[in-house]
């Protein structure tokens, strides 16, 4: 199995340059969404259950999560990881400016299993590069090392093993610019 990403030569301007520059710029050559109707038919045919039965299960799965999660539960999502609801808002020094409207965002946050990681991690990454004409001028494999970005320890490349999955708490943004208040991440 293998990521099939495309590499576009691109006009791109930077710093309100006149002219421009060329770059390859990254993007998905085959991603697409597929339809649920579709999942549900492949899970039915993998598991040996009727097509009626899983929709009914998928159905139901979806219904529990969205109600514990909206309980403030992390729900597990089976093989994938967990799932929870959060908030991003300002911090503020005195009890009496706290309020609602210190709620800047609120969240989905998804933390992937370690084996999930892997996954990623262990996935060939195959980039077709195009030139500005359309002509295909390279094919590169990847040969990286394979560093999984882990969004809740501080959106940089973290390496997929070892950590906590992603389970942090305290600061996840930064300075928001006014005043010393911080985006704090919430729901943890």
């Amino acid at each position: 199995m293998a990521l099939k990403v495309k590499a576009v030569e691109r006009l791109l301007k930077f710093d309100k340059e006149k002219e421009g520059k060329y770059r390859y710029v990254l993007s998905p050559d085959l991603y697409s969404s597929l339809d649920q109707d579709k999942v549900i038919k492949e899970a039915a045919s993998r598991s040996g259950v009727m097509e009626g039965v899983m929709q009914a299960c998928w159905n139901a799965a979806g219904e529990v999560i969205k109600a514990w999660a909206t309980e403030g539960h992390s729900v597990a999502i089976p093989g994938l990881g967990t799932m929870r609801f959060g908030l991003r808002g300002k911090a503020v020094e005195n009890v009496n400016e706290v309020k609602a409207g210190l709620i800047t965002t609120r969240r989905i946050i998804f933390t992937p299993t370690v084996k999930l990681k892997d996954e990623l991690a262990n996935t060939a990454i195959q980039i077709t590069c195009i030139d500005r004409n359309g002509k295909e001028v390279k094919r590169v494999t990847s040969s990286d090392s394979g560093d999984v970005e882990d969004n809740e320890n501080g959106g940089g490349n973290q390496p997929s093993n070892g950590g906590n999955g992603g389970n942090t708490g305290g600061n996840q943004g930064g300075n928001t610019g006014g005043g010393g208040d911080e985006d704090e991440s919430y729901g943890d």
